[in-house]
């Protein structure tokens, strides 16, 4: 019964902690889609694979939110017709570039610089990677189905075929024709559809919560720091710490001095940078925008390279 007890606390602070920032992304992806339905400013950000996430990357700074948060504004920008790589880069820097997440770690740890500098930094590298690695997917094995559909209806007809846009005409190639204007959707349209979308993500939500919480519940934090000291393993416990706890990015550099002092430094920035990309409750949600094998592919690609980042960090620190 008390592990039960710790479980059903744990889940609850999980939930009580992402669904405000989960509203929040919702509400700032509802008024993208109302203010600018065509999305043709979107269109007109860079393509290039390694330029296209730059512009995504610090678009935290005007969207602060964490990472589930996060999930349906880069939907909103996937299915406007943004580049992939600039949502990409928004969907994966945006947790740790944005003036909450910075002030926290900078509140956090006021007297280790290197960590203000790092944290940001290494961010920005991961979210570059895993947008160029992803990008080398086709569309139709990289977005989820329903967003890919979504997302070809945007289109200009002369980037995409009458037969790709699902409207059932055979043989119809691209035409050229003038871009016509969207008009702007009715606001109780715009507000039925965020509805929709926020109760879809909530019960992805309240699915990953309740498994971070029942394994927080069955792995003791305990086991994954008593090898804190040892520079491998130090970095490979913080990150399957940072898998199971699943704390918002906002927070989560306050649960990490509760235990910097007994672990390395690249095992605390391995902690900070991995959370915001890789977590049990953001695997869920990443369900709405990547399909599994991309999203396998993000844990795979966010696991390694931020191994040897610690590593890399440990050999400069110790």
């Amino acid at each position: 019964m008390n592990r039960l007890a710790s479980a059903w606390a744990i889940f609850q602070g999980l939930l009580l902690e992402a669904l405000p920032f989960l509203l929040i992304g919702v509400l700032i992806a509802g008024l993208a889609r109302w203010l600018a339905p065509g999305g043709a400013w979107l269109r007109k950000l860079p393509t290039h694979p390694l330029l296209a996430p730059l512009p995504g990357a610090p678009l935290g700074f005007a969207l602060p939110a964490c990472e589930c948060g996060n999930v349906p504004v880069a939907r909103r920008l996937l299915a406007g017709g943004a580049p992939i790589g600039t949502a990409l880069g928004f969907l994966f820097a945006a947790p740790v570039l944005n003036p909450i997440v910075l002030a926290s770690t900078w509140a956090a740890f006021p007297n280790q610089p290197w960590l203000l500098a790092a944290r940001p930094l290494g961010a920005l590298l991961l979210a570059l990677l895993l947008a160029s690695v992803l990008r080398l997917l086709p569309e139709g094995e990289l977005l989820n189905p329903v967003l890919l559909e979504e997302r070809r209806l945007t289109q200009p007809l002369q980037s995409v075929g009458l037969l790709e846009r699902r409207s059932g005409l055979v043989g119809a190639a691209a035409v050229p024709v003038a871009a016509v204007p969207t008009p702007r959707p009715p606001l109780a349209e715009v507000l039925q559809h965020s509805s929709r979308e926020f109760l879809d993500l909530a019960a992805l939500l309240v699915l990953g919560c309740a498994i971070a919480a029942l394994v927080q519940t069955l792995l003791p934090r305990s086991w994954l720091l008593a090898v804190g000291g040892m520079p491998t393993l130090s970095v490979l416990s913080l990150m399957l710490l940072a898998v199971v706890v699943s704390v918002c990015s906002s927070v989560d550099a306050f649960l990490a001095l509760g235990f910097a002092a007994q672990i390395t430094p690249g095992a605390l920035l391995a902690f900070l940078v991995l959370g915001p990309v890789v977590d049990l409750k953001l695997l869920g949600l990443f369900g709405v925008v990547l399909q599994p094998k991309a999203i396998a592919l993000t844990a795979a690609g966010a696991s390694v390279a931020v191994l040897l980042l610690g590593q890399w960090v440990n050999l400069l620190q110790l």
